[in-house]
């Protein structure tokens, strides 16, 4: 069964796996399984028949199931309730949460290196008390990526217009390219300050190179050898239940 979108943009279903496919000027298709959900996604050339491309996912079917069974097989962070006790992660470190109710202003403060402590008024919910976290988060990425671009505009050559952070299902980052905006996932607060510069490089690179070619890779292996590494990093880290 096939859904469309448009021509350039839709999906098919295999062996009961939902494939997007997106049509381009390209040489060679490329199938791609990606995090968190093991989402497949083929960009195929324009002159490719569904039945190309239906073939060439049948031949990497044990490729994709592999992929598959190895994101749902990645740890995952359980819903948090924002109660004293649980854990934390703050770029890569764990933290222990402390949750001290008082009048006052809700403020987040780390007092060392294990305990994260949450000050909210008394009787404040779940909710509210997550979304301090999360303002929180946010605000230690506005202070951070600032610095990383203005480390790395410079040695690819390119800028952006602009940039924002928001929480984002199945992406680290996006970027778009006519309009020169990058977005950066909130929950790259949580990871290795390492997988967040990896992000910013590699939606940087993009507006040298919009497709995950070949060309992209070069450029990557240029400016952030270890690259990979870091991919496979932020790939392996615990997940959030949403």
């Amino acid at each position: 069964m096939t859904t469309s979108k448009s021509p350039t943009d839709y999906q098919i279903t295999i062996a009961q796996i939902p494939v997007q496919v997106i049509r381009k000027s390209i040489k060679n298709l490329h199938i791609g399984v990606y995090p968190p959900e093991g989402r497949v996604r083929v960009a195929a050339p324009l002159h490719f028949t569904d039945d190309n491309i239906r073939l060439a996912i049948i031949s990497r079917l044990s490729w994709i199931k592999k992929h598959q069974a190895k994101f749902a097989a990645q740890p995952r962070q359980s819903r948090r309730e924002m109660v004293s006790g649980e854990t934390h992660y703050i770029f890569g470190k764990r933290y222990r949460l402390e949750v001290i109710e008082r009048r006052g202003k809700h403020e987040l403060k780390i007092p060392n290196s294990r305990i994260v402590q949450l000050f909210v008024n008394p009787g404040t919910s779940r909710d509210n008390r997550a979304q301090v976290l999360a303002e929180w988060y946010r605000q230690q990425l506005q202070d951070i990526i600032p610095q990383l671009l203005n480390k790395w505009q410079p040695i690819i050559g390119e800028n952006v217009t602009d940039w924002g952070i928001k929480k984002m299902r199945t992406k680290w980052g996006s970027c778009n390219i006519t309009q020169r905006r990058i977005w950066l996932n909130l929950e790259l607060a949580k990871k290795p300050i390492e997988c967040l510069e990896y992000v910013v490089v590699h939606e940087l690179v993009h507006l040298l190179e919009r497709y995950h070619n070949d060309r992209f890779q070069a450029y990557m292996d240029e400016y952030l050898p270890p690259w990979r590494q870091y991919r496979d990093i932020l790939n392996r880290e615990p997940l959030e239940d949403f």
